[in-house]
């Protein structure tokens, strides 16, 4: 198995995180992708750089206008009077609102709002940059999997959260919806997306919600308890002509190994059934039973288990890093999951 990175990440390192009316330091930072930079390491399989994605690769799944603003808004957010460090949305379209004529402002603050889902998406001056590098990644090891083999994809910032048109959740490019598209293009009539992070992967799903030609299956935590909040229920199944190829597994907080495998079995039974030509798997780490932000209540033998187990599908596959915030632990548990993969 290969592995990639993009050394570049390093320089976005957010800062703002509101958490129950609080502001406090972001978990998204560098030291994430070191701590997984050294469980490749420790594994054997340093990572090969990879180049940054171009335009075009960019809008295989993401909207002109949205990526124009992505790469403008650092800069020119700077040149604001008595602008903060970061671009960080305070207001945004709400259903009603979208439903009743509402339009992207002229103004860079209404912009900031009408292209971000949420606060915790804060834009650096080097986001753009970061973005970019990390959608090549996963482009790199789509590319692995088109030639029938299977990759690892060192992402920061992940990309899951990520629509068409609107960041969210720490995510800025949708990392996993490119890789999905690359296969797409490169020749793969159907392809499977598992996603195993902790939180509900509800761009990815946005993004294919009519198209019956991907089958999206994302294993998390309640939403009715736990972010995104108002996407990752059973009953989306899909859109029109696509119904059934959106499978949701939410899961009580706090569910240990047991049921979370249960759940990760159920997915891997749909895209067995589902029959695709290639995989991409979202893999979160924020499921284990030691995240900051925890929700569920995940072991290193869980996710080596769950690499064994997804393993067995003998798919050609890109595995995507998505979430996961303990940096004292992402390592290891990244060695866990591609062991059992490789065991399988």
């Amino acid at each position: 198995m290969r592995s990639f990175h993009d050394p570049g990440h390093a320089q976005h390192a957010p800062q703002f995180f509101l958490m129950r009316g609080q502001v406090r330091q972001n978990y998204e930072i560098p030291a994430r992708a070191e701590s997984l930079l050294a469980g490749l390491h420790a594994l054997g399989l340093p990572p090969e750089l990879a180049p940054a994605a171009t335009a075009a690769q960019l809008q295989t799944v993401h909207a002109p206008d949205y990526l124009a603003f992505l790469e403008a808004v650092g800069p020119a957010w700077a040149a604001l009077p008595n602008a903060g460090p970061e671009a960080v949305g305070n207001a945004f379209p709400t259903a009603d609102a979208l439903a009743s004529g509402a339009r992207r402002p002229a103004g860079l603050v209404g912009q900031v709002g009408w292209y971000t889902a949420d606060a915790a998406c804060p834009i650096g001056p080097h986001t753009w940059q970061a973005s970019i590098g990390a959608a090549g990644v996963a482009l790199a090891a789509a590319a692995e999997a088109a030639a029938g083999r299977q990759a690892y994809a060192l992402c920061r910032p992940p990309g899951h959260h990520t629509y068409a048109a609107r960041a969210g959740g720490h995510c800025f490019i949708n990392n996993a919806a490119l890789a999905v598209q690359a296969l797409r293009a490169a020749g793969a009539a159907r392809v499977a997306v598992l996603d195993i992070d902790s939180h509900h992967g509800n761009g990815t799903q946005g993004i294919f919600w009519n198209r019956p030609d991907v089958l999206t299956v994302s294993v998390h935590g309640d939403p009715g308890g736990y972010y995104p909040w108002f996407t990752g229920y059973a009953e989306e199944v899909g859109g029109a002509g696509a119904e059934g190829r959106n499978l949701n597994l939410p899961l009580p907080l706090g569910t240990p190994d047991a049921a979370w495998l249960a759940a990760v079995q159920h997915g891997i039974a749909a895209v067995r059934a589902f029959a695709p030509e290639a995989l991409v798997v979202s893999l979160g780490f924020d499921a284990s039973e030691h995240e900051p932000l925890n929700a569920l209540n995940v072991t290193a033998e869980g996710f080596a288990r769950a690499g064994a187990m997804i393993g067995t599908l003998r798919l050609p596959s890109a595995i995507i890093q998505e979430g996961g915030y303990n940096v004292d632990l992402l390592g290891t548990l990244l060695q866990r999951f591609l062991t059992g993969w490789s065991e399988a």
